[in-house]
């Protein structure tokens, strides 16, 4: 396997740091838009390691560097405004395509997330080569969970909700997220979608219908609430339920503020003119935000990824219960260098690239996690040493 990784920020980072302590691999091309962070990314990595120069947003580009380097597997990891072209150059040179993020939707259009990737699904099956979508933490590693709850614990599922949420706290700033503010603003200010196997997917107010939920792993309550997010694009389409949902655990505070961003049109991508240059407004609140790469060395406290699925069990009986994923900013700042939030959504990517490589997973066409076998990857990812959890609600 010859894996090209595009992006060198927070989580394509981690993703090298990661793979570096397997051996599944022989080739592994870190790539960025700036030559220098991508030199950084792979500093101190063995000889299977080298980093490159891209722009993402240009497939033949992309196209070109898998040719030079002979790349069998690319590994998307900028954020989902260059899904695309990325998806597209992976394709037109002949490599199999894993990204953590899906196509963008357009509210205005109807175009929901994943959209563009799924109509592409005839070429991808026609050229025999896989595109393994959503396959981060959330989307990724809860479409997994989901995956095990139906074969595993579920007779009939009634609604698979996702929950996430966290406890960190970064010393000396009143407000930074840890993580991408750009890929935040899109998630939660997007109109979030809803599925229901009557009504199929529609969408509902965005930060609507808070609930208190009780995190594992010493986080304890923290308020959800809806936003966009592909796990409710891609459950449905592998795994039956009556309903499925995403809420994410951004506290008060971070609402008020997205809230904030929306009405003063910060949010905004599209460039407006300042003393006659156009700057998009939402680039402008990501460039005055630190990046979450740099916050691990002054972030305390723990992130929780989890499915909760109820429903009958195998016996029939009503059931509840949240599968769930923790990872503690301490742990993996001294094992890896990496913050928390980056360093789970980068771990699954790693392992779904192992199982692929060894032939565990295999398949062609627009695949989500959900499509394969839970079990052969939730207990690799515990012998990579971030073992997972079931509760009981």
């Amino acid at each position: 396997m010859r894996i090209l990784s595009i992006g060198a920020g927070g989580v394509g980072s981690a993703a090298a740091l990661i793979a570096a302590r397997r051996g599944f691999f022989d080739r592994y091309v870190v790539a960025d838009y700036d030559p220098a962070r991508a030199e950084r990314a792979v500093a101190g990595l063995d000889d299977r390691f080298t980093a490159a120069q891209v722009d993402a947003s240009d497939a033949g580009a992309v196209a070109s560097l898998c040719r030079a380097h002979a790349i069998t597997h690319v590994l998307n990891a900028v954020d989902p405004r260059f899904v695309m072209p990325v998806f597209e150059g992976a394709l037109a040179a002949g490599a199999d395509y894993l990204d953590m993020a899906m196509s963008l939707s357009d509210a205005a259009t109807g175009v929901r997330l994943g959209d563009t990737q799924f109509a592409a699904e005839a070429q991808w099956t026609g050229a025999g080569r896989l595109a393994l979508v959503g396959m981060g933490v959330e989307p990724g590693l809860s479409d997994v969970f989901a995956r095990y709850a139906a074969d595993h614990l579920f007779s009939e599922i009634d609604e698979i909700g996702i929950r996430d949420g966290g406890n960190l706290v970064v010393e000396g700033y009143d407000f930074a997220p840890s993580f991408s503010i750009w890929t935040t603003i899109e998630e939660c200010l997007n109109p979030p979608v809803v599925y229901e196997r009557d009504r199929g997917w529609f969408t509902v107010e965005a930060l609507s219908e808070p609930e208190l939920f009780d995190f594992p792993g010493g986080i304890g309550p923290v308020e959800c609430v809806h936003v966009e997010h592909e796990e409710v694009l891609l459950i449905p389409r592998w795994v039956g339920a009556r309903r499925v949902t995403f809420k994410y655990g951004l506290g008060k505070e971070f609402i008020d503020v997205l809230r904030t961003l929306h009405k003063l049109g910060l949010d905004r991508t599209a460039p407006v003119l300042v003393g006659g240059v156009p700057v998009s407004p939402r680039d402008v609140v990501a460039a005055v935000l630190p990046d979450p790469a740099t916050l691990g060395a002054r972030m305390t406290g723990a992130t929780c990824a989890g499915t909760l699925v109820s429903g009958l069990d195998k016996q029939g009986r009503p059931s509840t219960v949240y599968l769930y994923h923790v990872v503690d900013n301490q742990w993996s700042m001294s094992e890896y260098g990496s913050q928390a939030v980056v360093w789970q959504t980068a771990v699954n990517p790693v392992v779904a690239l192992e199982l692929l490589a060894a032939g565990t997973w295999s398949g062609s066409g627009v695949l989500g996690p959900e499509a394969f076998d839970a079990v052969p990857f939730l207990d690799l990812l515990t012998a990579y040493g971030s073992p997972w959890a079931l509760r009981v609600q």
